[in-house]
C-alpha cells in the first residue's frame, strides 16, 4: 500500500516536471526570443523585462513574486498543493535560467516564419504544460493560484480566471515602446496568446470532465442497464415509453457518462442488442454523485459549517 502511494506521488512530481518543461520552452523558445508577452505572473515577469531592458530579469521577479502566493495556495489548497507548487516554481525558475543560457539554439527565431505561428504553438504549449501539472494537484504559482482557489469554491473554470485577469496585465503593453516588446501590434499578439492559453487549459483540464448523456432504445434494456450499474459503474433511470406507431410499452434508459466513457459503451450496448437505437448528447454541467460537486462560493461554505456547529451543540 505504501509502496503504491510512493510510486503515485514519485509519477505526480514525474509529470510536473514534464509539463514544467513544455511550459517554459514555450516561454525561452517561442515566446521570449520574438518579444511576446502573456498574461499571468510570467506575463507580468516578462513585461517587467522588457521595459527594464533586462535589469529586472524575468526569472528574478518570477521566482520573488510567487512567494506572495503561496501562502494562500497553502491555506486554500492544502500542503500537499503547495509542496508541489513549490517544486514547479523552483523547477521553473532553473528552467528559464539554464534553457537560454545553456541551449540557445532551441530559441526559434526565424524572420520567414510567420509570427503568428509562433504566438498559436507558444499558446498551445503553455497550455498543455500547465494543464498537466495542475491536473498533477501543483501549479506554477502566481495567478495559477488565484484560478485554483477560486475553482474550487465558484462554479468559474481556470481559463476563465485566466482571461479576465490577463485582460489588465497585457493592456499594460501599451506603455511600454514597442521596440521593447510593448505597443499596440505587440499587445494584439499578447492576446491571441492569453486567448490560445486560456482556451487550452480549459480543453486540457475539463476534456476528461466532459459529459454526455445517452439515451437507449432497447428490448434488452434490463442487461443493458445492469451492465451499465454494474460493470461502468454509473447510474441508470429506466423512463416509461411507448412507440406511437407500434402502441407498445418500453423503457428508455436515460444514462450520463464521462466522454471518454462513451465509445465503449456504446460498443457494449451494440455487442448485447444490435438493433438498439441510441441518441447522444453532450451534457455542459454535470453536479452530483460521480460528477461535479456544486460550488456556491466561501461565504454560503461558511454559513454552512457554522450552522452545523450550532446544531452540533
Amino acid at each position: 500500500m505504501k509502496t503504491s502511494k510512493v510510486l503515485n506521488v514519485l509519477w505526480d512530481y514525474f509529470l510536473m516536471s514534464v509539463g514544467t518543461l513544455i511550459f517554459v520552452m514555450a516561454w525561452t523558445s517561442f515566446l521570449q526570443p520574438n518579444n511576446l508577452a502573456s498574461g499571468g505572473l510570467t506575463g507580468l515577469s516578462t513585461i517587467l523585462d522588457y521595459a527594464t531592458q533586462g535589469m529586472i530579469p524575468m526569472d528574478v521577479t518570477y521566482a520573488l513574486l510567487n512567494v506572495l502566493l503561496l501562502v494562500a495556495g497553502f491555506l486554500f489548497l492544502g500542503r500537499a498543493f503547495g509542496f508541489k507548487t513549490i517544486y514547479v516554481i523552483a523547477l521553473s525558475s532553473l528552467l528559464f535560467w539554464l534553457l537560454p543560457e545553456y541551449f540557445p539554439n532551441l530559441e526559434v527565431v526565424d524572420p520567414e516564419l510567420d509570427k503568428i505561428m509562433v504566438v498559436l504553438i507558444g499558446g498551445a504549449m503553455e497550455s498543455v504544460g500547465i494543464g498537466i501539472i495542475l491536473l498533477r494537484g501543483g501549479s506554477t504559482g502566481g495567478t495559477d493560484i488565484v484560478a485554483m482557489i477560486l475553482n474550487k469554491y465558484w462554479p468559474i473554470s481556470p481559463g476563465k480566471v485566466y482571461l479576465y485577469s490577463d485582460v489588465f496585465i497585457v493592456a499594460s503593453l501599451l506603455l511600454i515602446p514597442a521596440e521593447n516588446g510593448g505597443g499596440l501590434v505587440n499587445m494584439i499578439y499578447a492576446y491571441v496568446v492569453m486567448l490560445t492559453f486560456s482556451f487550452g487549459v480549459d480543453y486540457v483540464l475539463l476534456g476528461n470532465k466532459s459529459s454526455v448523456q445517452l439515451l437507449v432504445f432497447s428490448k434488452k434494456y434490463k442487461e443493458i442497464a445492469d451492465h451499465i450499474i454494474y460493470d461502468v459503474q454509473r447510474g441508470v433511470t429506466a423512463l416509461q415509453s411507448v412507440g406511437w406507431y407500434s402502441q407498445q410499452e418500453s423503457k428508455v434508459l436515460l444514462i450520463i457518462l464521462r466522454k471518454y466513457q462513451m465509445n465503449e459503451v456504446i460498443n457494449e450496448i451494440k455487442r448485447i442488442d444490435k438493433d438498439a437505437f441510441v441518441s447522444v448528447s453532450s451534457a455542459n454541467s454535470v453536479y452530483g454523485e460521480g460528477f461535479e460537486e456544486i460550488k456556491t462560493g466561501l461565504s454560503i461554505k461558511k454559513k454552512k459549517l457554522n450552522n452545523k456547529s450550532e446544531i452540533e451543540q
